[in-house]
């Protein structure tokens, strides 16, 4: 078993306000703890991973495909693979949640670890 406590792993500021924390990985998915400020924008992107989230905290305004989806504390959500997306935190508190991705992204681009 893999085992990552959030309170070991600093999360890196990966853009203005978008903060992550790379956590467990297997060989089916990894788990990513995210914060995203008020105001703060993930731009249009897409990877092969199937993004799969949920939302303890704040709401997300996200674009995935043209299609405006707007995703509330309790909410979950999946991202299929390849699809273009964006994220923008419309609201006035941060967004806090985690995010399952599968293919596993244990060594992501941003990751300091």
């Amino acid at each position: 078993m893999d085992h990552v406590s959030l309170s070991n792993h600093e999360p890196s500021e990966v853009l203005d306000g978008v903060f992550l924390a790379q956590l467990a990985a297997g060989e089916q998915m990894s788990v990513q703890h995210f914060r995203i400020d008020p105001g703060a924008v993930v731009d249009d992107h897409s990877h092969e991973h199937e993004q799969g989230g949920y939302l303890f905290e704040g709401s997300l305004a996200f674009t995935v495909d043209s299609e405006s989806y707007q995703v509330e504390a309790g909410d979950s959500y999946v991202i299929p693979s390849n699809a273009v997306h964006a994220v923008e935190n419309q609201g006035d508190e941060p967004a806090i949640g985690v995010e399952l991705f599968s293919p596993p992204r244990p060594d992501p681009p941003w990751s300091k670890e």
